[in-house]
């Protein structure tokens, strides 16, 4: 289980640093605040094979978020007054 749980506590930490790269403010906020609200919804989650499944689909959205973060700096946006 202490396997396990420093692999959720990794994948946790790749999102949350992946999602902190979107250039724009309103993705970057969008994507923190669903990765940290999908992580409190499933804290009590025991079951093994549960556990596996939801790692599988937290790197699959990994990878998407790095080629998200990827496109997004292709095309530079106007910064937002919030951005400062």
């Amino acid at each position: 289980m202490a396997a396990c749980t420093a692999q959720v506590l990794s994948l946790y930490r790749k999102l949350m640093k992946e999602s902190n790269k979107f250039p724009s403010y309103n993705y970057r906020t969008y994507a923190l605040r669903r990765v940290q609200d999908a992580f409190r919804a499933n804290r009590s989650v025991e079951d093994p094979k549960m556990v596996e499944q939801l790692l599988n689909q937290g790197r699959d959205n990994l990878d998407m978020i790095r080629r998200q973060v990827a496109i997004g700096k292709m095309y530079p946006t106007q910064k937002t007054i919030v951005e400062g």
